[in-house]
């Protein structure tokens, strides 16, 4: 009885947890669900920025490229380079989008909230900032890589996918289960927690002295946004390839 109540106790504690927020969101109601409106319109706006340099720099493409033209295939080329290094030469090529989209999106969301006056724009409740300020746009991310990974194994290996949970010892079965629910964590709490801290390390010292130290910090937060995406991506393509290559 003392257990049953206690784990009913347990229960209600953590759905308490889950309801609280920091500072205040703005709200879309949405059928019987409320969204974040900020992140949405953040996030839309980062991927308006996507199309329209894609479409731009791709409309009239030249054999000798332009310096447009050059721009995009450089990053394609990069995008290209870092899933080839982390998946494998034979396997890379299907998972090229994939990993692109997801580092370029999370590149021009973390420079967006470092160059973007998303202040000046006023809502009537909460702020804009960048999408990856939100833990649910991170977490989001994290377990479309997670899909992702479980994807590509499953593809290649069928059933026999499953194996790889009792190797090289069945004695590690809860282990090589409980890392499959840390990936998507470390990668959601990684990357929210850095641009956060970034952001409020910025923050900070701005509104004490405005008018010395934005612009070097407005550099480190760019050059740590940065490596933030190329992070993301390169684990998120180290995932994949280990999915497919079937070991740890």
């Amino acid at each position: 009885m003392h257990t049953a109540q206690f784990s009913i106790s347990t229960l209600n504690n953590l759905y308490e947890i889950s309801g609280v927020e920091v500072g205040q969101h703005f709200y879309w109601q949405i059928g019987s669900f409320q969204v974040h409106a900020q992140v949405l319109i953040t996030s839309w706006i980062v991927i308006a920025i996507l199309l329209s340099l894609a479409i731009f720099a791709t409309r009239d493409l030249q054999t000798i490229p332009t310096s447009g033209q050059n721009f995009v295939e450089y990053v394609l080329e990069f995008i290209r380079d870092l899933t080839r290094t982390q998946i494998g030469e034979e396997e890379y090529r299907p998972w090229v989008p994939f990993i692109g989209t997801m580092f370029l999106f999370i590149f021009v969301s973390n420079w967006s909230g470092a160059l973007l006056p998303w202040r000046v724009f006023e809502l009537p409740h909460g702020e804009l900032a960048a999408p990856t300020n939100d833990i649910n746009t991170t977490v989001a991310l994290a377990l479309l890589t997670s899909v992702a990974y479980f994807y590509a194994g499953l593809h290649k290996k069928g059933l026999n996918y499953f194996g790889k949970y009792i190797q090289p010892t069945p004695v590690l079965l809860p282990i090589n289960i409980l890392e499959d629910f840390t990936k998507p964590l470390s990668l959601s709490f990684r990357l929210f927690g850095n641009i956060l801290a970034d952001e409020l390390v910025v923050a900070v010292p701005i509104s004490l002295v405005p008018l010395v130290i934005p612009i070097p910090m407005m550099f480190l937060g760019l050059f740590t946004s940065a490596i933030q995406a190329l992070i993301f991506a390169t684990l998120a393509a180290a995932y994949i390839g280990e999915s497919l290559e079937g070991h740890h």
